[in-house]
């Protein structure tokens, strides 16, 4: 039998904080006050989707399985994302961070070239950071590339990993690039296994301490405002101590780390700031370093 949705569900302030608390101590994700009315807006359009008339039945919903749970966390987490999102941030990956890389491991043998998309959503980033490295790196197939892609959901991973999107979602991508990285498949483009093999997904909190081993650059794109600020310093500093010296960290494009204890040198580029962990063992005083236009 079909279900309705229910008309004038009740939702009261005290049960929208149960539901906040229950968030943050299950998934250390914070709702606070500047997403208040997306947050409200967001969890009546989930008791309506499930039919359920009040917060308390929402509560008893998501605590009786850990599926529901996700399901609900989900649809409260915007997977809004697509290919090459920021411009000015690839433009940076090809122009500085690439050529900086391969001067720094020349020599090195093996030559290994390592990214995280932290926050991966359904893949767009992490395709996207693997198209600019083949377009722009000299010599890619002596490298030992790998991109980790990560998210905490479960349903976007899934779409990541089949690597499947429509015409539309590639819009930003050139004509070139879909010819030489995808194949064309009954619903869309598919990516090509040579792009498919440089990247790990896997499901990750990135509230919680899991080693990666080093690496080169770190993408983090609108997922750190998801955090209250003593969680967002841990993983600031978990990024940083990742990272190799001379490696970049990369935030999304209205974010800054102003006023972050941790020493990273900005670094402007154009349209772009990005962020490099020092060379010398010590940071210098964090100074923005005006690096031309790109």
């Amino acid at each position: 039998m079909k279900q309705h949705p229910v008309a004038n569900a009740r939702l009261a302030e005290a049960e929208l904080d149960e539901i906040r608390t229950l968030i943050e101590q299950r998934s250390a994700i914070l709702f606070d006050s500047s997403r208040e009315r997306f947050f409200s807006a967001h969890v009546h359009a989930y008791l309506e989707e499930k039919c359920l008339a009040s917060g308390a039945a929402l509560l008893s919903h998501v605590r009786s399985s850990s599926v529901e749970y996700e399901a609900f966390l989900e649809h409260l987490l915007t997977q809004e994302t697509s290919f090459f999102r920021y411009p000015a941030v690839f433009e940076a990956l090809e122009k500085e961070i690439l050529p900086a890389v391969q001067e720094r491991k020349f020599w090195l043998n093996p030559r290994m070239l390592r990214i995280w998309s932290a926050g991966c959503s359904t893949g767009e980033e992490p395709y996207s950071i693997a198209i600019a490295v083949c377009d722009a790196l000299k010599f890619a197939e002596a490298w030992e590339i790998e991109i980790l892609a990560t998210d905490i959901s479960r349903r976007a991973l899934r779409h990541a990993e089949r690597g499947v999107y429509s015409r539309r979602a590639l819009q930003d991508v050139s004509p070139a690039q879909i010819e030489a990285y995808f194949a064309p498949v009954r619903h869309g483009f598919q990516v090509r296994p040579r792009i498919r093999r440089m990247i790990s997904f896997a499901q990750m909190n990135l509230a919680e301490s899991v080693y990666v081993g080093k690496l080169d650059c770190i993408f983090c794109m609108n997922v750190l405002m998801y955090f209250s600020e003593a969680r967002r310093l841990a993983i600031l500093r978990r990024f940083y101590d990742a990272l190799d010296p001379g490696g970049y960290f990369l935030l999304g494009h209205a974010e800054t780390l102003s006023n972050v204890p941790v020493k990273f040198e900005p670094v402007v580029l154009g349209d772009c700031r990005l962020y490099r962990k020092p060379v010398t063992a010590e940071a210098a005083q964090p100074a923005v370093l005006m690096e031309g236009t790109l």
